[in-house]
């Protein structure tokens, strides 16, 4: 009898097998409509409505989101679903999907670590697992060259190969590290499936509400005396379209993305008109702990190493895979915080 129970869960597994076999032919195949859209996971940011605007018009795009998306294009397809929730894989299961474009990732300071490990990282390891169940053949997860950290042992510019080492002084990013390596872990898993990911600078736009825009936008923001590091940025629309670029059949691994070039931080600042306030460094973590346990700063005290030390990256690689190339001038990447 126990070898009679075996055989049958050992057919009813074989069955489930050739089940999702003949669904992701059946989505590939012309005649039972192919897959053609791209899904967007995190669509409802301001970063993701960003990248919808750039796709639009040239893919078949799906939202996924848990918020809303406010005044979307009739012809975007929206799911308001966790994607840590069941009812999330039913959009891979019947979208017809090519690709899937994985920036539903959460930055917020104040959130417990277990929310942000619970969405961030599981999140991630649901959603693409989604991808190999129902046939997705590319992926793109968006993280960020801040993985690699602000340090004063770092060289000039960091290759994709560098270690990873935000969270030896920032525990919070320690989801994005783990997200970011899951994805290079996905990679090798799963080389049926074009896996990319992307590494860009600090993306900064009039609508972005990141820590680096936020930081340009104050018309007095603290500057640590005696350091002015080397600063890399992105404007939003360009950090859109490396993700678009991404896409293309063939391109597959992790890239950093850069902008139009590097500049000290006191340039930028002064081609905004800024009037920074200079603060001895060994004062300014205390004070900033102070400040933001009382909700009277946005910034962590970890965020005081990017006014310290650099974290220059370098994007050749994306370069020579892809031929992209930023479309704004850095004048005009510093001057998009503010919407010029």
């Amino acid at each position: 009898m126990a070898a009679r129970a075996k055989a049958k869960g050992e057919g009813g597994a074989a069955a489930s097998a050739r089940d999702d076999r003949r669904e992701a032919s059946a989505a590939e195949a012309p005649g039972a409509g192919a897959a053609d859209g791209v899904a967007i996971t995190g669509i409802s940011g301001n970063l993701g409505r960003a990248l919808a605007k750039v796709l639009h018009g040239r893919e078949r795009l799906v939202g996924i989101d848990r918020r809303p998306f406010r005044g979307k294009p009739k012809d975007l397809e929206m799911h308001e679903v966790d994607i840590r929730r069941n009812k999330a894989e039913g959009v891979f299961r019947k979208g017809r999907l090519k690709a899937l474009i994985h920036m539903g990732i959460m930055h917020d300071p104040r959130m417990s670590t277990e929310d942000h490990h619970s969405f961030n990282v599981l999140g991630t390891t649901r959603v693409l697992d989604y991808c190999v169940r129902h046939g997705v053949r590319k992926v793109v997860v968006l993280s960020s060259a801040n993985v690699y950290g602000p340090s004063p042992d770092n060289s000039n510019f960091l290759t994709e190969d560098s270690p990873l080492m935000a969270s030896q002084r920032f525990s919070e990013m320690r989801d994005l590290i783990a997200v970011d390596m899951y994805a290079q872990s996905f990679f090798y898993r799963h080389p049926e499936i074009e896996t990319v990911v992307l590494r860009p600078v600090h993306v900064v736009g009039a609508a972005i509400k990141n820590a680096p825009s936020n930081y340009l936008r104050l018309p007095r923001p603290w500057a640590l005396m005696g350091f002015d590091p080397m600063v890399q940025l992105i404007h939003v629309e360009d950090a859109c379209r490396a993700m678009a670029a991404a896409l293309a059949p063939g391109v597959r691994g992790v890239y950093n993305v850069v902008g139009p070039g590097e500049v000290p931080l006191s340039a930028i600042l002064r081609e905004l008109g800024r009037d920074p306030v200079p603060v001895p460094h060994v004062i300014a973590r205390p004070l900033l702990r102070r400040l933001f346990d009382l909700h009277l700063s946005g910034f962590p005290p970890p965020e005081l190493d990017y006014l310290q030390w650099g974290c220059t990256v370098d994007g050749s690689r994306f370069v020579k895979d892809t031929g992209y190339a930023p479309r704004h001038t850095l004048k005009e990447t510093i001057h998009s915080v503010v919407g010029e």
